[in-house]
């Protein structure tokens, strides 16, 4: 077992028992996450295709003001 993971088992033994289901769903996402073939991931950039004019359309009174 290597320093790293030893220093973590000691954090870990250190969280309340109530507090272990978050801790573990946290580390078991995480652990998926990085698994994931990053070929697979989006990658950001241009949109594909043609936005409609719709788009570019402002925004109601009601849609600016639930952004505030």
């Amino acid at each position: 077992m290597t320093e790293i993971q030893q220093l973590i088992i000691r954090e870990v033994q250190q969280v309340p028992e109530a507090k272990l289901a978050i801790l573990y769903d946290l580390i078991h996402y995480f652990r998926i996450g990085l698994a994931k073939d990053s070929a697979n991931m989006r990658q950001p950039g241009l949109l594909k295709g043609k936005l409609g004019d719709a788009f570019f359309e402002p925004l109601s009174e009601d849609e600016l003001q639930a952004w505030e």
